[in-house]
């Protein structure tokens, strides 16, 4: 009889620890304004508004503290989730709570500075990993408790409004304790986070390993990276590295339904990629836990490049043919002639008001990588008129690249509406897409007695198409919340006729939902509501959001 085969496993190194580390706590921003610190308005910015938006102001001023809707979560239930979580990690204190009134957007921001009460989340509870997630979603679907999952709060479409639907008491599922860098395979540049990492958190954790992520969206400093990946996140080195769906190569969730883990290999044919289901599902499905995404070496050059176009015909010819060749900048933004001539009279550069302002960044392992990568795209960009402007207006941009959100709230104070949007189309449907949604930004805020300044740029860039990201600015009217409801479903529904996307990489959230039908169609929307009926059958994950349940409010 022959022997059994033995493999001596004793002397096989142990697996790492989990988590490889956690990083230091980041600040969270303001109750009801971005970011952490007021923006100053500059010199320059004050001249434009007195200039092109004349007219009485209606400013709206902050207030000290808002009221809060009393919490309508019984003892019970918060002693329950004290259990799973710890008694300092499951609150009703109104100050934690008025943290987490929802995201950013601009009606967000208004109704923080005009309403009273404000609907807050009736509770805040922090887990420390996926099981007490689990665990928590449990409970909640036993007694009936809405949960929306909160990273940064960043969302600007309502994609984290504490809303109760038919349930008694809704809570902020605060995952800021699960950030972590949980596993790195540095074989296959691999790394998994805990999902409430923040961007800056995953890059200082990658850095001391050499490497990077390379996805820095608008809201970097505060956005985490389980909210980039449930909104399909598009950071604006996304030529360069992807979107965040392209980075992501596994994730696993909690769902009231059980457990999901998805992702084993860089690809497959076992059936559909289920993690696209999960992928821009807004925390109406589940909660995401962890995620694993592709990493890189830290890059060790980077050059810079500006130029300018006669017009945004010529630049956009330039950037698509750039694109279908294959040249890879980490960073291509065309600003349209508003956008250039506004931007530069910003900054005091009056010598630049003419015609459409292009910039670009360039990574390599060298410097000659980097400077070569530049020189392909020029060489493609001369030939379609530009004039190069040199290092400095892409070294400007990249200085001020988060900065711009907060401008918003200072003019607000000052009676100015700053409001941004986003879609995507084809190269060919370019041109109609910007002409109508410039058009029923302007229509409409013209009604309002205003005259609003649309600014438009092209953010990010694909072989078959790119994204339109536009910036409107008007005088505040005396019904501010009513003025710009109007002109964002003017601009919504001028996406849908114009056949482009109701959303690039804002997500749906509550404010697209109502357009997300004539984009994917009646069946498309029950395809979805069949997932959250198997997921999340007591539906009580971020109702409203994405899709809407017989138990939803309208």
């Amino acid at each position: 009889m022959a022997a059994t085969a033995h493999t001596d496993t004793s002397s096989d190194p142990a697996p790492p620890p989990r988590p490889l580390a956690i990083p230091a706590p980041r600040p969270r921003g303001r109750w009801d304004a971005w970011g952490d610190e007021p923006a100053r308005l500059p010199a320059a910015a004050k001249a434009i508004v007195a200039t092109l938006l004349p007219g009485k102001a209606h400013p709206v001023p902050h207030r000290a503290a808002p009221v809060l809707a009393p919490s309508q979560l019984a003892d019970a239930d918060l002693d329950a989730l004290t259990a799973i979580v710890g008694s300092a990690h499951a609150t009703r204190d109104d100050a934690v709570r008025m943290s987490h009134l929802g995201g950013k957007s601009t009606p967000d921001l208004l109704r923080r500075r005009l309403d009273d009460p404000q609907a807050a989340p009736d509770a805040v509870v922090c887990p420390a990993g996926h099981d007490e997630v689990g665990a928590v979603l449990r409970l909640c679907t036993e007694r009936g408790i809405a949960v929306v999952p909160f990273g940064g709060g960043t969302s600007v479409v309502g994609g984290v409004d504490p809303v109760h639907g038919a349930h008694r008491a809704v809570i902020a599922l605060d995952l800021s304790r699960t950030a972590a860098l949980l596993a790195l395979d540095e074989v296959s540049l691999l790394a998994t986070f805990g999902a409430g990492t923040t961007g800056p958190q995953a890059e200082e954790l990658l850095a001391e390993r050499g490497l990077t992520l390379g996805h820095f969206p608008q809201s970097f400093a505060y956005a985490s990276l389980g909210g980039y990946a449930a909104t399909r996140s598009s950071g604006q080195a996304s030529r360069g590295y992807g979107r965040f769906d392209d980075l992501v190569h596994a994730l696993r969730a909690a769902t009231p339904a059980g457990d999901l883990s998805l992702g084993r290999s860089p690809a497959s044919a076992a059936g559909p990629d289920l993690r696209q289901l999960l992928l821009g599902s807004e925390g109406a499905f589940g909660v995401l836990t962890e995620i694993t995404v592709r990493v890189r070496p830290t890059p060790a050059a980077t050059a810079y490049r500006a130029w300018s176009f006669a017009d945004f015909a010529s630049g956009s010819a330039a950037f698509r043919e750039a694109t279908q060749r294959g040249i890879r900048p980490t960073v291509l933004r065309l600003s349209d002639e508003t956008e250039t001539r506004v931007n530069a009279a910003m900054g005091g550069h009056l010598t630049r008001l003419r015609g459409c302002l292009a910039v670009a960044t360039f990574e390599g392992t060298t410097s000659a990588d980097a400077d070569a990568a530049r020189d392909d795209l020029d060489s493609v960009f001369t030939a379609h008129g530009a004039t190069s402007r040199g290092e400095d207006p892409a070294r400007s941009w990249e200085r001020g690249r988060f900065a711009s959100p907060a401008l918003r709230d200072t003019l607000m104070d000052v009676g100015v509406l700053a409001e941004t949007l986003e879609t995507a189309t084809t190269w060919a449907n370019l041109p109609a897409l910007k002409r109508a949604v410039t058009a029923a930004l302007t229509e409409s805020l013209t009604a309002t007695g205003t005259k609003p300044i649309v600014l438009c740029h092209i953010s990010h860039v694909y072989p078959a198409g790119a994204s339109l990201y536009f910036t409107v600015v008007a005088a505040l009217t005396d019904d501010p919340q009513g003025q710009w409801a109007r002109a964002k479903d003017a601009a919504s529904r001028a996406i849908g006729e114009a056949q482009g996307t109701i959303t690039h990489h804002h997500a749906v959230g509550r404010d697209h939902r109502p357009y997300l039908e004539a984009e994917i169609g009646a069946l498309g929307l029950e395809v979805l509501r069949a997932v959250k009926a198997v997921l999340d059958p007591a539906g009580i994950m971020n109702p409203g959001t994405l899709v809407t349940t017989p138990a939803d409010p309208a």
